[in-house]
This record gives C-alpha cells, structure tokens and sequence, in this order.
C-alpha cells in the first residue's frame, strides 16, 4: 500500500514537475490585426498566442455564427453571440497576410504560473458550454476580452498607463478614425448611433479598439514589480499600400449632394408657378419617416447600448408616416400647417444640438438637411396662401 502510494505520489510530482518545465519555455503574446477593406473588419482585430514546446496556437473572440438563421435577426435585436475559438498560428498568419492586413506581436512578462493559468483558462473558454458571450461593440468585444483575460488571470496586477499624446476623444471620434467620412459605412454609423456614444471616452475604455490595445500594452507596467508588461515586440507582417480610390460618384456626399439640389430646384419651380409637387413632399414624408421608424426601434426595441438618445429623430421624424394621407390632400387640415412649422423648429434644435455637442451628426447629410428646411418653409408658404 506504502508502495502504490509512494508510486502516485512520484507519477503526479513528475506530471507537475515536467509541466512547470514547459511554461518555463512558454511565451504568451497579444497579436493586433490592422484594419481590413471592408466595414466588418475596418477596426481590426486581437488574439493571444500560446507558443508552447509543442503547440503555437492563437485564441481569438471574434467568431461568429454567420450561416445561423438567426443571425440578422440576432444582430438587429442586440442579442448576437459572439464566441471564443482558436487556431493554429501559421494559417492565421497567413490568412491575414493574403488580406494584406498589417500583423504585430507582443510577448508578455508573465511568470510561469500565470502562463499556465492563461493557457488552461483559454482552453476552458473554448470549451463549448463556455465559448459564447454577448456581445457589445464598446464594453464586450475582441479587444475587450483580450484585456479582460489579461487583468483576470494576473490578478489584476496591470497598470495601464495613458499613453503621452493620447488626444481627447469621444466613442464616436474613435469609430470615425478608422472610416473614410465620406463613405456609407461612415454615414450608416452616424444615423444608427446615438448621443451615447458623443461623451469622452476615458483612456481605458479606449481599448474597445484593438489598435489602442496594442498602444497601452505596450505602455503598461506590473503593479508589484514596476517592470514592463510587454518583454519585446515584433512585426510579422507589414501591410503593403496599395492606393485605392474612392468612388466620389457614389459618394454620399455626392448622392446626398445631388437629391438636395433636386430637391430645392423643384422647390424653386414649384415657387415660379405657384404650385406644389405632391409626389415629392409624399416621398420625403414617407422616407424620413421609414428612418425614424427604423431609429426608434433601435433605441427602444433592441439591447443596442449605443443606438439610446438617437437626435437623428429631428430630421427623420417618425410622424412623418402617419401624416402622409395630409400630403396627399390638395388642401390639408388646419393643424398640419402647424406640423409643418414643427419640422422646421425640430430642424433648428438640430443644429443646436450639433452646434451645442450633445450629438454630431453626419457632414453628409448637410445638403438633405438644408433641402428639407428650405421644402418645409415653402409647405408652410404654400398653404397659408392657399387657405
């Protein structure tokens, strides 16, 4: 019995022994993707490497379950899962080689224990009942979670340290750093996101961004040591620039532009021959009021953090729908007039609000906004003369 025991004892202290051996020779880094083409991948990406005696693997929690049914409907109501998962490094490597994306590397300072605490706490992550999470673009994403797991696992013995010439920013500042202003990815973005996301963001929240989880690692010391979290970093790949145009054509400004200038020449003719063009104002009606419908479900009917305290509703007024039959009459009631003369105030609080900061609204949709204001006085014109 003495002899079993003593044989256990000895197979388990070897097993011990033998593992703390392997996280000795272990490193563990942050690996930051650069941005990619196209709008899902234009804020980039983060993993952590395991890079074993005998394994070099990169887990990652930016998956998600694109072929599921559910998934539009999933993403439209807040509610898309996102999971952890993991590869082999080499083909990753490659993969965001051939999508020409710019790939760095930070090794950090753990002690063996920790090593070995990460590893078994992103395999237990990649376990099936434990991959999921809900996601959230700001406060529970790829980049998050990589500073997330790092804090948890050292016991949250890291100080991020503000990087010097950070600059001030809002969330909506941060996003738009890594559009093209003139893009429908950028405009989409500035309608469907509220006021929310227009306060300052403090420095560590700044890391929803994988590019400023690169920045503040590489800035961060260990708390009990005052020793730098980062041991060394690397380039492993480098992007190579390619020059590409933007089609000004398509542009929103131009599209935008475009529809103004239709819409106030008509508004001129309409004005020369005294008349109104009711398929106009019934299509402007309609429209503005679709997106408005659209921006109040996002507020209100879904789990979206950022889509709250949306002031695009002062251009795209949801109403606008419901008084359509108004518009199609040759002579109105009474009361719509005085609607009429709402819009137009809700325009001026509008621009209040940009002017004032509570909400920055897209550049793009300037010359829409003018039209709009200039259509709506010319309504009220119209009919007052008509009465």
């Amino acid at each position: 019995m003495t002899k079993r025991f003593l044989v256990v004892v000895f197979f388990f202290s070897f097993v011990i022994t033998q593992a703390q051996n392997v996280y000795n020779h272990t490193e563990i880094s942050i690996l930051t993707i650069g941005p990619g083409t196209s709008l899902n991948d234009a804020f980039g990406h983060n993993g952590i490497r395991v890079k074993t005696p005998y394994t070099d693997v990169v887990y990652d929690y930016g998956r998600f379950p694109f072929n599921d049914p559910n998934f539009y409907l999933n993403f439209a109501r807040g509610k898309l899962l996102y999971s952890q998962g993991h590869s082999p490094t080499y083909p990753v490597i490659d993969y965001y080689k051939r999508q020409n994306r710019s790939i760095r590397e930070q090794v950090l300072n753990l002690t063996t224990k920790e090593k070995q605490d990460m590893h078994a706490f992103l395999e237990t992550n990649a376990l099936p009942q434990n991959k999921d999470y809900l996601y959230d673009f700001f406060y529970d994403n790829c980049a998050t979670k990589i500073r997330d797991v790092a804090e948890e696992i050292t016991n949250k013995n890291i100080q991020f340290n503000t990087p010097p010439d950070l600059g001030e920013y809002t969330f909506r500042d941060l996003i738009q750093h890594n559009l093209q202003w003139n893009s429908w990815g950028s405009l989409g973005i500035d309608i469907a996101l509220g006021s929310i996301i227009d306060k300052q963001a403090t420095p560590y929240e700044y890391m929803f961004l994988p590019k400023y989880i690169h920045l503040f690692f590489n800035n961060a010391s260990i708390k009990t040591t005052g020793e730098n979290l980062v041991t060394k970093q690397e380039t492993l790949y480098s992007k190579k620039e390619v020059k590409q145009e933007q089609p000004f054509f398509s542009s929103p400004i131009f599209v935008l532009g475009l529809l103004g200038i239709f819409i106030l020449g008509l508004t001129y003719k309409d004005f020369k021959q005294g008349k109104r063009s009711r398929w106009l104002d019934t299509a402007l009606f309609i429209i503005t009021g679709v997106i408005g419908v659209f921006i109040l479900l996002l507020w209100f009917a879904t789990d979206h953090t950022a889509t709250a305290n949306n002031y695009n509703l002062l251009w795209a007024f949801a109403l606008n729908l419901f008084v359509v039959n108004q518009v199609l009459k040759t002579q109105p009631k009474s009361w719509f007039i005085k609607y009429i003369k709402l819009l137009i105030i809700l325009l001026c609080l509008l621009v209040f609000h940009w002017v004032m900061g509570v909400q920055r609204f897209a550049y793009a949709l300037i010359p829409l906004l003018v039209a709009l204001t200039v259509r709506y006085v010319y309504l009220v014109r119209y009919y007052t003369k008509s009465k």
